[in-house]
């Protein structure tokens, strides 16, 4: 079995790919690698949540697990005159992110390596984002979705995308015990995709 993308330091043989995709009207040149997430290209659940997310152009913007940054640098063509933090437990995965966010003249982000939310302690966004790293199994995941809540703006909200068959109703069930079953929406659904936003309350 190749190795498992969430790892800090990826012992993985480098082997870089280049491909060029179209994120919700913007287009990307984007590199990716052996040892991260999705190196063959953008995968669908990431797709799915960049397609639906939606927030202010000034918005403060955590993306969480952001492998070499779709998501992020979408959400930063999103929010022009916001801001975006990356973060990934995979530094090669980070180094990728800051790469990309360079070669597309996104200059409204920054990628920093984390364990989950380690580097933004003390830290409070409007809008999070994470395609959460399912290998990492169910207590990194539900970890991800309960500690949003302490990095949120009061009004804020969390936005992630989940499988059906990679427990997508046990992270609802986790959302509305942390956020509270009426602070809780699915978004939309897509070939068995499920897309939540959670939203702190004001």
């Amino acid at each position: 079995m190749s190795e498992h993308y969430y790892t800090s330091k990826p012992q993985t043989a480098s082997d870089r790919r280049s491909f060029a995709v179209e994120l919700r009207g913007s287009r990307f040149k984007l590199v990716s690698d052996a040892g991260v997430f999705s190196r063959d290209g953008v995968d669908y659940g990431s797709r799915v949540l960049i397609e639906r997310m939606e927030f202010a152009e000034d918005a403060n913007v955590l993306d969480l697990g952001c492998g070499y940054g779709p998501i992020g640098l979408a959400a930063a063509r999103l929010a022009p005159r916001g801001h975006v933090t990356m973060l990934d437990i995979n530094e090669r995965a980070v180094a990728l992110a800051r790469e990309n966010a360079e070669a597309n003249g996104v200059t409204n982000v920054e990628a920093h390596r984390s364990d989950l939310y380690e580097a933004v302690e003390g830290r409070r966004f409007d809008v999070i984002l994470s395609n959460p790293p399912i290998r990492a199994g169910k207590v990194v995941v539900h970890r991800i979705l309960t500690e949003a809540k302490l990095h949120l703006v009061p009004g804020g909200a969390l936005w992630i995308v989940i499988q059906n068959k990679q427990g997508a109703p046990s992270a609802r069930a986790k959302l509305e015990e942390t956020f509270g079953e009426a602070a809780v929406e699915e978004i939309g659904k897509d070939k068995g995709y499920r897309i939540y936003k959670a939203q702190a309350p004001d």
